[in-house]
C-alpha cells in the first residue's frame, strides 16, 4: 500500500471539513457548555461528559492539549483499567489506543516495538527507562501497571526530555498520595480451555494517606504468569534468548512521599521492579517455510533464566513563586540490569574456553570447536538532574517562557554471564543540555511556540577487544564529543471553539545502539580500529513535520494528523543469521497518517475508531535516496481499531474492541518482495461492575480465538522465533478499597 501524505493534502482536507464542523459547532454552542470545555482532550479520551481541561505534564510547560502542536494520546485511569481487564501487557494497551505503536511481541523483550516507526523514549514520571547506549529491548518491563495513574504519549520526534525520543515520548505517570486509605486488588487469567499450567494470577495491596503537610503512598504487587497457548490449544514457543514473559514472576514495590510547604512541595518516588522467568521450558524449533510454529517443551533451561531488575527513583522539588517564576527540579536515578537467556551460539565461542571446566558443551563444529552454553547481561546506571523555570506572561506581553538545564550521565556495560568476558565495554555517556521554550498567544484563538535545545555530549570508552567470534579485534578507546542544536516550531489555531488546526516542526536527538556498534567488529573496518572518529557512532538526528486537525463537539470528536519523519543517518536494526541484531546507519524516511473518531450515541454509548497508516524506506545502496521498505523490526503495520463502550444504569461499564492489522508486502530497491505480513484481527471485551463495595472486572482477550502468527514473527522470519499469538484468554479481577 503506497501513499504520500503531504501538507497540501491535509490542507485540502481541512478546507473541506472546516465549514461543516463550524456549522455543527454552532448548534453545540447553544447547549451552554462550560467555558473550560475546550478541545483539550487526547486521542484516548472517550467520555460523553463535559470535558475537563487536560494538562500534559510531559510537555515541560504543563500545557493543555489544545496548546500543543502535536498528536497527543492520554490513557487515563478509567481507560487503563478497562484495558487491564483483558490484558496486563502495557505494549498491547498502548497499541490498542495509539495505533501508531507496534503490536506487542507478547514477550519479555520489546525489541522492534516502535512509535511512528522509530524508538520512543519510555519514562516513569519523567525518569528515562530506555537505555540509549545498549537498548536490549527491555525498557517496556520496568513497572507494574497497577502503579500507574495515566500514560501520556507525545507522538513524533522531539527533544523535550533529551536523549532518545526519536519516535516520541511514552511517560508513565505514577499514582499520587491521597486519603483513600487501603486497597486490595486480585486478578486471575487463563486460556478458556483451562490447561493446568496456564493459570496466571496476581495481587496488589496499596495504602495512601496524609498527616498534616506529609502524605504517603505505598504499593506492593506480585504477578505470576502461566504458560501461553495459541488458538489451537498448543503451547506457544518460548524466547529463551531475548526473554520470555510466560512462565514468569514479577514483583513491584512502590513508595511515594510528599511534603507540602509554603508555595512549594518536595516529593520522593521509588519503584523497584523484578521480573524473573522460571526457566522451566525450552523452545522447539519451528519452520517458517513449512508453516510450523515454534513450540516449547517442559524442560529446565541449562543456564540462568532471563530476568529484569530495575530500580527507579526521583526526588522532585517544586516552588510556585521564585521571583514570580515557577521552579521545578528533579534529581533522578535508574539502576537497570537485564539477564538474557542462553544458547549454543558460535558468536560467543572463544578458543580460550574450549572445554573449560564449569561450562556445558552443547555441540561441536566441523572445525572441531566445542561450543558451550553462554548468555549475556546488560547493566546500566543513569543519573540526571532536570532544572526548569517557568515565567508566565513575561513582561506583560502574554509570552510564557520555560528555560533550564538538563544534566544526564549513563554508564552501561554488557558482559557474558558464564565466562565473565566483556561483550560491550563499559561505556559512559555524559550530556549537558540548556534549553528554552517560548509560548505566545497573539490572538485568543492562536497559540505559537518555539524552542531551542543545545546538546553537549561526550562518549567515553576505554581500550577493548571484540569477542573472538566478532574478529577478536583490538579497538582503541576514546572520548568523541558531539554538539547539536535542536529546534522546534509550532502553531495551533482554533478556527472555532470546537475546531483546531495545528502544525509543527521538531527535531529529535539520540544515539544509535552504541553497544551493538562497539561489539561488532564490522563497525571498525580500518586496520587501526579506534572509537575516535568512528562515523557509525555519530548521533541520530530526526526531523519531524506534522500537520493536524482536531474537532471537539457535543456528538462526536475527530482527529486527523499527517507526519513526515526523516533522518540522514538513522539507526536500523538488522537481524543476523545467528538471531543477534546489528545496527545499520542509513538515511531513512517514515511518513504516515493517524486518525481517530469518537461518536456519542445517546447518553450511554460511545463508538470509536483509531487508525494509523505508515510507510517507511531506507537507503540500502548508500546513494542518498531511500529505496527499500523498512521491515517489521523498524515499522508498525497499518491498522484500524474499532470499539464500543456502554454505561449501564447500575454503574457498570462494558467495552468491546476490534484490532485489524492490514496485509503488507516489503520490497527491495529492485521491486522484489523480501517479506510479507498476512494480516489478522483480534477482538477483546471487558465488563466492570460494582460489587460489595469494590469493583469486579471480566475480560476476554482474543474473544473469537483468532489463529495467527505475531507481526514480529511474520516480518522477521526465523525458525527459532516463529511464534503464534495467544488464543482466547479470560481474566477476572476484583479490587476492594477499605
Amino acid at each position: 500500500m503506497k501513499f504520500a501524505p503531504t501538507a497540501l493534502a491535509l490542507a485540502v482536507v481541512t478546507a473541506i471539513v472546516a465549514p461543516q464542523f463550524a456549522h455543527a459547532n454552532a448548534d453545540a454552542a447553544t447547549q451552554n457548555l462550560p467555558a473550560e470545555a475546550e478541545n483539550d482532550t487526547a486521542v484516548a479520551s472517550q467520555s460523553q461528559q463535559p470535558i475537563e481541561k487536560m494538562v500534559i505534564t510531559s510537555s515541560r510547560m504543563a500545557k493543555p492539549v489544545s496548546a500543543i502542536p502535536n498528536t497527543v494520546t492520554v490513557i487515563d485511569q478509567e481507560t487503563l483499567q478497562q484495558q487491564l481487564a483483558a490484558s496486563r501487557d502495557l505494549s498491547t494497551i498502548i497499541g490498542n489506543l495509539a495505533p501508531g505503536f507496534s503490536p506487542s511481541r507478547q514477550k519479555m523483550s520489546n525489541t522492534g516495538e516502535t512509535l511512528r516507526g522509530r524508538a520512543p523514549l519510555i519514562m516513569i514520571d519523567g525518569v528515562p527507562q530506555s537505555n540509549p547506549l545498549r537498548s536490549g529491548g527491555r525498557s517496556g518491563q520496568t513497572i507494574d501497571p497497577d502503579m500507574i495513574e495515566r500514560i501520556e504519549i507525545i507522538h513524533g520526534a522531539n527533544a523535550l526530555h533529551g536523549l532518545g525520543a526519536q519516535g516520541g515520548i511514552i511517560n508513565y505517570i505514577t499514582k499520587k498520595p491521597d486519603d483513600s486509605g487501603h486497597k486490595l486488588s486480585l486478578d486471575v487469567s487463563a486460556p478458556t480451555d483451562l490447561s493446568h499450567d496456564s493459570l496466571s494470577f496476581g495481587a496488589n495491596y496499596s495504602f495512601s494517606g496524609s498527616s498534616g503537610a506529609l502524605d504517603m503512598l505505598g504499593s506492593v504487587g506480585y504477578h505470576s504468569s502461566g504458560v501461553y497457548y495459541d488458538a489451537n490449544g498448543d503451547v506457544i514457543g518460548v524466547d529463551t534468548t531475548q526473554g520470555e514473559s510466560m512462565d514468569s514472576q514479577s514483583k513491584d514495590l512502590f513508595l511515594k512521599f510528599g511534603y507540602d510547604m509554603d508555595d512549594s512541595r518536595l516529593e520522593l518516588m521509588i519503584n523497584h521492579f523484578r521480573m524473573n522467568n522460571n526457566g522451566n521450558w525450552m523452545a522447539v524449533k519451528g519452520s517458517v517455510a513449512n508453516d510450523i510454529p515454534t513450540s516449547a517443551v517442559e524442560q529446565s533451561q541449562p543456564w540462568d533464566a532471563a530476568n529484569n531488575r530495575v530500580t527507579t527513583s526521583s526526588l522532585v522539588y517544586k516552588h510556585n513563586d521564585i521571583g514570580g517564576q515557577q521552579l521545578e527540579m528533579q534529581l533522578f536515578n535508574q539502576n537497570f540490569q537485564a539477564v538474557y537467556g542462553g544458547g549454543c551460539f558460535a558468536s560467543f565461542y572463544d578458543p580460550e574456553f574450549d572445554s573449560a571446566p564449569g561450562l556445558t558443551t552443547c555441540s561441536t563444529t566441523n572445525k572441531g570447536e566445542n561450543l558451550y552454553y553462554e548468555q549475556s547481561r546488560n547493566r546500566s546506571n543513569k543519573w540526571g538532574l532536570k532544572t526548569s523555570l517557568l515565567a508566565n506572561d513575561l513582561l506583560g506581553f502574554g509570552v510564557d517562557l520555560a528555560y533550564g538545564l538538563d544534566l544526564f550521565s549513563d554508564t552501561t556495560e554488557q558482559d557474558l554471564v558464564q565466562t565473565g568476558v566483556s561483550w560491550v565495554p563499559e561505556t559512559r555517556y555524559d550530556n549537558i543540555a540548556p534549553f528554552a521554550q517560548l509560548s505566545f498567544e497573539p490572538l485568543p484563538q492562536l497559540a505559537l511556540s518555539a524552542g531551542i535545545r543545545q546538546e553537549f555530549a561526550t562518549l567515553k570508552v576505554d581500550d577493548y577487544k571484540t569477542l573472538w567470534g566478532a574478529g577478536n579485534k583490538q579497538v582503541a578507546g576514546g572520548e568523541p564529543d558531539f554538539s547539536q542544536t535542536l529546534f522546534n516550531l509550532g502553531a495551533s489555531y482554533n478556527l472555532t471553539p470546537a475546531l483546531r488546526v495545528y502544525s509543527s516542526y521538531s527535531q529529535g536527538f539520540g544515539m544509535a545502539d552504541i553497544g551493538r556498534l562497539l561489539r561488532d567488529g564490522n563497525s571498525f573496518p580500518a586496520e587501526n580500529a579506534s572509537v575516535d572518529g568512528a562515523i557509525n557512532l555519530e548521533p541520530v538526528l530526526t526531523d519531524n513535520y506534522e500537520l493536524g486537525i482536531d474537532y471537539q463537539g457535543e456528538y462526536f470528536t475527530a482527529k486527523l494528523a499527517g507526519f513526515h519523519s526523516g533522518s540522514d543517518m538513522g539507526a536500523r536494526l538488522e537481524l543476523n543469521q545467528d538471531g543477534i541484531y546489528s545496527v545499520k546507519r542509513e538515511k531513512s524516511i517514515i511518513r504516515g497518517i493517524e486518525a481517530s473518531l469518537n461518536a456519542y450515541v445517546g447518553d450511554a454509548d460511545t463508538l470509536g475508531l483509531n487508525m494509523a497508516l505508515t510507510e517507511g524506506r531506507y537507503d540500502a545502496n548508500q546513494d542518498g535516496r531511500t529505496d527499500t521498505d523498512l521491515d517489521g523490526a523498524n515499522i508498525a503495520p497499518n491498522r484500524v481499531n474499532l470499539y464500543w463502550e456502554h454505561e449501564f444504569s447500575f454503574e457498570a461499564t462494558s467495552r468491546i474492541q476490534l484490532n485489524y492489522f492490514m496485509d503488507r508486502e516489503f520490497h527491495k530497491a529492485d521491486g522484489s518482495e523480501y517479506a510479507n505480513f498476512d494480516g489478522y484481527y483480534t477482538v477483546d471485551a471487558s465488563f466492570t461492575v460494582p460489587l460489595y463495595g469494590g469493583s469486579l472486572s471480566v475480560g476476554l482477550q482474543n474473544l473469537l480465538n483468532e489463529d495467527y502468527y505475531t507481526y514480529y514473527s511474520q516480518t522477521m522470519p526465523n525458525d527459532t522465533r516463529n511464534f503464534k499469538g495467544m488464543g482466547r484468554t479470560v481474566s477476572l479481577g476484583y479490587s476492594l478499597p477499605f
